[in-house]
Order: C-alpha cells, then structure tokens, then sequence
C-alpha cells in the first residue's frame, strides 16, 4: 500500500508541469552561474540588500538574524538581531545604516559600524513586509498586514504620512527612481502607483487575479514589473498604467527585480505546485526546483531557470549587475555569477 502510494504521488509531481516558456536561443541573453552558498541557516532567509556602491550585502532571516557581508571576500562585518523576526532590509544612501522591517511592526535603523540599534520608527499595526529608502536618503517606506504605506521624513518629529487604499495587506511598496511617486502591490490583487506629493492614488493597475507580492521600477522608472500569485509577471508603463506585456512565470511569484541597466528581470517564488509541495513537506522529495526565472526585458524572452531546493522569497541583481542573489525557505542565500552570452543564434 505504501509502495503504491508514493508512486501515485510521484506521478502526480511528474505530471505537473511549471508550465514556463521555451527558452530563447538567440538575441541578446545572459546566463547565471551558482558562484557559492554565502549563507546557510536553519531559520528561512527573507530579503537582502546590497548597499547602493555595492561593497555590502545585508541579509535578513525570519528568526530575526540580520547579516551583513562585505563582497569584496563575502566575510560578514556585522551581525544584529531584529526582535521577532526579520523580513525586509534596504541600506541608506551612504551606505552607514541600514533599515530593517520585522514581525514586530517595527521599523529599526541600524548602524552598521557598530551593529547597534540607531532609532526604531514605530506606527505599524502588524508585521511590516516592506522597506524601502528613498533615492534622495531622505524618506523611508514601510507597509504590511495593516493595509497602510507609511512614509518617514528622516531627521523629522513629524507623523509619518499615510496612503491608504489598498484593501489587503501590503507586500512589497517602492520608490520610482526620481523620489516623486510610490508603487505598491497587495494581496487586494492590485498594485497602485502612488503621488507623494499630494498622498493620492494616481494609477491603480488591475490585471492581476491573485494576490501582487513582487513590485519593482525600471531604473528609468518608466515601466513597472509585478509578480503574484497568479503566476504571472507583468509589466506596466509607470506614466499611464497600460498592461504591456503578461509573462507566464509557472507558479507563484515572490519577488521581480530589473538589472542595473534595465534590460534584464529576475522573478522569484514557489518552487513547486501544490502536490509537489506537500510531497516535499512529508518526504523531501517532489522533484527538482528551479523556481529563479531570467527574463529579457524588450520582448519577455524566457531566458533560464536556476535551482533552488525550496521556495525563494528574494532574488536581485548587485548594482554593477554582474551577480545575482538568491534567499530562500531552505535557509540558504545564494551568489550567482552573470555572463552576457552572444546574440548569434545558438547551434
């Protein structure tokens, strides 16, 4: 009987297919390469960040570890914990403190010299997913479970202003590159873009049929990718809203980030179906995962796939885009290595 169990349930993983493109041969492409585990823990990775010159990377953890590196040689420099859990990070501008987000509500800054708590912004009602430093260093973004962005002024007593909308919780919320606007994805299946200057909804982008958990802007801000549970990246023109191209991403997305030079898009997310989940879970089977998916940005050519052993929460580019990092459920934060590959058509 058992036998004849777990081959009904390793045909029924067999059977469902990622359903992901073929994958292009010509035009221009690159390709990733695993470089080495930089981190492994028994606790799941959340998010990472590297610093805006890209000499650091901070990797956060659901047991509430904050991690930074230094990636000339990837030894960590500093390590601090973030009370209940960790789930997001982003650097200030110069690189001198980092803002973490947490389970707690609480968004902290953190010198990263010392590893010492500088100031904590408080007035999230439940876990902040999401935090995001302005270009300009002069404003921080954070949002979750209480369906509200909050936006600090730096160095200010004043209440953090509020844009309200949304009628889920908040995944994933970022500044468009000139500091002007904010984008935000929900689990309202929506993801909307944001004035800053009068805190009003400008565009609300409908196209999604499950939850939006990745969001991210061109370097250019010009266009606007997001991921969801639906299993599809989607790409937006930030100045109007218009859906222009939907990506078939194979299963759930966590997490969609543009290169340096915006030509290139990581998608991230659920590295099986539902049965080959719970295959996993009880047996640690379900079959191979590679739930990493590289794009390219001009016409959504599917490019590759990388291995992951479980789920991925977090995947973005080094500043100089010559790597790529991976975090996932299984503990691990992963350094990919990038090469262009000719635009001559493969033999």
């Amino acid at each position: 009987m058992r036998t004849g169990l777990t081959v009904a349930a390793a045909m029924l993983v067999a059977g469902c297919s990622d359903g992901l493109p073929q994958a292009a041969t010509d035009g221009p492409r690159i390709e990733a390469s695993l470089e080495r585990v930089i981190e492994r823990s028994s606790a799941p990775a959340r998010e990472a960040a590297f610093s805006r010159d890209g000499t650091l990377l901070a990797t956060t953890s659901a047991n509430g570890a904050v991690t930074i590196r230094r990636t000339g040689d990837w030894r960590r420099v500093a390590s601090f914990t973030h009370p209940g859990g960790a789930t997001s990070a982003d650097f200030a501008a110069d690189g001198r403190r980092l803002f973490t987000g947490g389970y707690d509500g609480a968004v902290r800054a953190w010198d990263v010299a010392s590893g010492r708590p500088a100031e904590a912004l408080q007035g999230a009602q439940g876990t902040v997913w999401t935090v995001d430093v302005s270009p300009d260093d002069k404003k921080v973004a954070a949002a979750g479970e209480d369906k509200l962005v909050r936006v600090w002024t730096l160095g200010s007593a004043a209440p953090p202003q509020q844009l309200g909308g949304h009628q889920r919780n908040i995944w994933e919320a970022r500044f468009s590159p000139d500091g002007s606007h904010l984008a935000s994805g929900s689990f309202d299946n929506q993801a909307r873009i944001w004035n800053l200057a009068t805190g009003k909804t400008e565009r609300v982008l409908k196209g999604h049929s499950q939850a939006v958990v990745g969001l991210a802007y061109s370097p250019d801000g010009k266009l606007i990718a997001t991921a969801g549970d639906d299993s599809t990246v989607r790409l937006w023109r930030s100045a109007d809203g218009a859906l222009l191209r939907t990506l078939n991403n194979g299963n759930h997305g966590y997490k969609v980030t543009f290169s340096p030079d915006g030509r290139w898009l990581v998608s991230a997310g659920r590295a099986r179906g539902a049965i080959g989940t719970f295959w996993h879970q009880l047996s640690g089977g379900g079959g191979r995962a590679a739930p990493v998916h590289l794009w390219r940005v001009s016409d959504g050519a599917f490019l590759q796939a990388l291995p992951h052993p479980d789920d991925v929460i977090y995947a973005g580019f080094s500043p100089d885009g010559t790597r790529l990092v991976t975090a996932g459920e299984d503990g691990t934060v992963r350094l990919w290595r990038i090469r262009e590959v000719s635009g001559r058509r493969a033999k």
